[in-house]
This record gives C-alpha cells, sequence and structure tokens, in this order.
C-alpha cells in the first residue's frame, strides 16, 4: 500500500484531486517572499560577524532581541495576509487555510491530545539529528533568547504568531497548492516541508534537515486531520518550548 493510499484511508477527502486556491503567480510571489526572509535572515548572519556586530558566534547582542521579536512578529503576519488575499482572490477565506476553526471544547481536547505526541515526535527527531549529526556551527540565537518578563512575553506572541501564521502558510496555501498541481498529497508535505527547511538556510544545514522534517511532520498532521488546529497548537508549543520554557525548566 502506497503512502497516498494510507493518507487517503485516513481522510477520504485527499482521494479527489483538490482545486488550486490561487493563481501559479501568487504561488511564485510566495516561494519569492520565502527566498526574500531567507536572504534578509542571512544577511543578519552576516553583519553580526562583522565590525559592531555581536561576538563571535553569535547571532546578534542581546539589546537587540525586542526589535528582532516584534520584526519577527510583523513578518509572520504579514506573510499571512498575502496568503490571505491570494485564496480571496478566488473567493477563499481563512478558513480555506486553516480547515476551519473550533466548534466545542471537546474538540479543543482532541486536538490538544493530537498535539501534544506530535510535539514529542518532533522532540524525538531533534534529538535524533542532533545526535547523529552533531551540533551547528551557524551563529548561535542563544543570545536572542529571552531573559525579562517583557521579552518572555513578546517571545510567546513570536510563537503564537509562528504557530498561526506559518502553518497556515506553508501547510494551509503552499501545501494545498501543491497538491492540486501535482496530484498527490506525498509529493505536496515533502515538497513543502523543503520551502519549509530552506527557507531557514541562514541557520546553517543542520537546522535545515531538521525544519525540513518538521515541515514534513506538520504536514503529513495536516494532510490526516484535513485542518491547522492541532498543527498550530503544536508549532507554537514547539516554539515557546525551544526558545524560553526548556532553558527555565532545565537551567
Amino acid at each position: 500500500m502506497q503512502a497516498n493510499d494510507v493518507l487517503a484511508i485516513a481522510n477520504p477527502d485527499l482521494r479527489q484531486r483538490p482545486q488550486q486556491i490561487a493563481s501559479w503567480g501568487r504561488l511564485v510571489g510566495f516561494l519569492l517572499i520565502v527566498a526574500a526572509l531567507c536572504a534578509g535572515g542571512m544577511a543578519l548572519q552576516h553583519a553580526s560577524g562583522g565590525v559592531g556586530g555581536a561576538s563571535t558566534g553569535q547571532f546578534a547582542s542581546h539589546g537587540k532581541a525586542i526589535p528582532i521579536y516584534l520584526n519577527l512578529i510583523i513578518m509572520e503576519w504579514a506573510l499571512l495576509f498575502f496568503c490571505w488575499r491570494a485564496v480571496r482572490s478566488r473567493g477563499g477565506n481563512l478558513q480555506t487555510l486553516s480547515g476551519g476553526r473550533w466548534t466545542s471544547w471537546k474538540g479543543v481536547a482532541v486536538d490538544m491530545g493530537i498535539a501534544l505526541p506530535a510535539w514529542l515526535l518532533l522532540l524525538a527527531a531533534d534529538y535524533g539529528l542532533s545526535r547523529l549529526l552533531g551540533p551547528s556551527s551557524t551563529k548561535s540565537v542563544d543570545s536572542l533568547l529571552p531573559h525579562s518578563l517583557l521579552e518572555v512575553l513578546l517571545w510567546i506572541a513570536v510563537s503564537i504568531s509562528a504557530g498561526v501564521c506559518e502553518e497556515m502558510a506553508f501547510r494551509g496555501f503552499l501545501q494545498r497548492q501543491l497538491h492540486a498541481l501535482t496530484g498527490s498529497i506525498v509529493a505536496a508535505v515533502l515538497l513543502q516541508g523543503l520551502v519549509f527547511g530552506l527557507g531557514h538556510a541562514y541557520e546553517g544545514w543542520k537546522a535545515v534537515l531538521t525544519i525540513c522534517l518538521m515541515g514534513v511532520v506538520f504536514g503529513a498532521l495536516a494532510a490526516w486531520r484535513g485542518n491547522l488546529r492541532a498543527n498550530i497548537l503544536a508549532h507554537a508549543w514547539q516554539d515557546v518550548w525551544a526558545g524560553w520554557l526548556q532553558s527555565v525548566l532545565w537551567r
């Protein structure tokens, strides 16, 4: 039994090839935006090692943390705005990207129960790749992790923004577009995961592999569930954990 058949059994809607939710031009525009964001990250990496930048091995000085948090929030929501405008041109809306919202507390509980093992799977995969590949040589972002209460609150806002916006952009917009174009949900899951990872190329090739895997896991979860509710919960929690809570509990 092929992977397409397995996913189709879990979600019968995948048996039919979906229609494109936006134009080719919007898809190209999305890919160009991801490439531009990656280029911006690379430029920041380069600048942080230059004159007046952060110390060797650091991405940027901690004094720049809050402005960077705010910029990240703006960029996340700007990307979602682009995707919303893209699907709106064909009669879509935010639910086209998300697959629907919660209608009961039971639904919230079910999605939380699904998000937890998905997050644990991500942790196990991240640990396994770290053991296999070794530490990254890319400049550390540790100097940008939150310290003060304000920074922690902003980091949580960044994490929630990433959970909502990146899931709706990559799994809601890009994956559905690729499914429509290729006719294969497996190809769509793998390709969007690749784009998701390459969009973080400024973090180094080891991080790209980890983030590609993360994207594939989230893509498979979205294909199985037919919505992004559990994805958003797991993604946001993973960013809160990795950027703040893990260091608090394990210090």
